[in-house]
């Protein structure tokens, strides 16, 4: 969803009149995909993450699409079929696999189907994104575009363009002491951010009891998303740290909190690293998801781009180690500035409107 906002912005920037929505595309789908989404998947990632990593390697190996992969895909393509065509669009751009999938399964089943971008938001590419009739695939690093072409999508199709996000959070600040001062941050303590992912299945808690140990002066800021239990879980440990804590909910200025902050404790999302690239925050990876946020941490630490801590109780060594040292944050955000890509929403939004004219001339002859 941040990904797709980033581009709508992007978009209704260069072109006020070039409209667009964001749809969940999960509401079209059977309701038994909603609860294998919402509950067997995030069931399975805190309780049986080894069994959800064996199914992702397993899925990514695939040559072939599964029977009820392609039922799914088939049943929600048929209940996109009213809304395209009231809506109309000129493109689609999925965002996630799964809209991707169903936007594959539509342009088999009806003539008049727009043409698709998919939009690949991590530093890898699960082969569920992969299919021969999408018009534009936008990744993250050539790295996915040679697995793509050699999956047998056609190289014009693929642009290396990095992650969408918002621009903001390129804009580094000049006066970072005003920036905190405006965020009612101390400015004689160093910032750590802590974010959990939206979904609030990070292991924020874990994260501020184990600085409790820190010997250095910090200030933390925890943004737990929208989830109210991991709040509450995250206001019950604020009481017992002995440090400076603030807990937020869902913000809309992360790249603020980003720009203020000396280090960033995270969970590898590809939203949240690619922000964390354009504003030059080193990063801590800690306790990645099976699948795709193991694959983007062992993208990120093989560049020198995030340090990845396994156990808690290293934590306070590995942030003390950048806090204890400017010739370390300075190396961490160099390789950081190479693979920042804060204008991949302006490279892709470019992509999309071409398509788009390109369908109108079409239309016209």
């Amino acid at each position: 969803m941040a990904a797709a906002s980033a581009l709508r912005a992007e978009l209704e920037h260069e072109d006020p009149a070039f409209e667009s929505t964001v749809v969940d595309s999960y509401k079209y789908a059977a309701s038994v995909v909603s609860r294998v989404v919402s509950d067997g998947y995030l069931g399975m990632v805190k309780t049986l993450p080894q069994m959800y990593r064996f199914l992702y390697n397993r899925a990514e190996q695939a040559t072939e699409v599964g029977p009820f992969r392609t039922w799914i895909h088939q049943f929600t393509a048929g209940n996109l079929r009213a809304m395209m065509q009231e809506m109309k669009p000129d493109v689609v751009i999925c965002t996630h696999a799964f809209p991707c999938g169903v936007m594959a399964e539509y342009k088999k089943q009806f003539a008049d189907a727009p043409p698709v971008v998919g939009v690949v938001t991590d530093f890898a590419v699960h082969s569920f994104w992969m299919h021969e009739n999408i018009e534009r695939y936008a990744v993250a690093t050539p790295e996915m575009r040679a697995a793509m072409v050699a999956r047998g999508i056609r190289p014009e199709r693929v642009i290396v363009s990095g992650i969408p996000v918002s621009p903001s959070f390129g804009y580094l600040p000049s006066d970072v002491p005003a920036l905190r001062a405006k965020l009612d941050l101390p400015r004689d303590r160093s910032i750590v951010l802590m974010m959990g992912g939206g979904l609030g299945i990070g292991p924020l808690s874990t994260m501020m009891r184990a600085l409790d140990t820190l010997n250095l002066p910090i200030c933390a800021v925890a943004i737990v998303g929208r989830s109210s239990r991991s709040a509450e879980r995250v206001l019950e440990a604020a009481h017992d740290v002995a440090y400076p804590m603030r807990v937020m909910g869902f913000v809309g200025n992360v790249d603020e909190y980003m720009h203020a902050a000396d280090v960033l404790i995270t969970k590898p999302g590809g939203l949240t690293s690619a922000e964390a690239l354009a504003a030059e925050v080193p990063m801590v990876l800690f306790k990645p998801l099976p699948g795709q946020e193991e694959r983007n941490t062992r993208y990120l630490v093989d560049r020198q781009a995030a340090i990845r801590v396994k156990r808690a109780h290293d934590l306070p060594r590995a942030i003390s180690g950048l806090l204890s040292s400017d010739i370390v944050r300075s190396d961490m955000r160099s390789a950081m500035r190479v693979l920042a890509k804060p204008n991949a929403a302006r490279e892709i939004a470019g992509v999309i409107r071409d398509l788009a004219a390109e369908g109108s001339q079409e239309a016209i002859a």
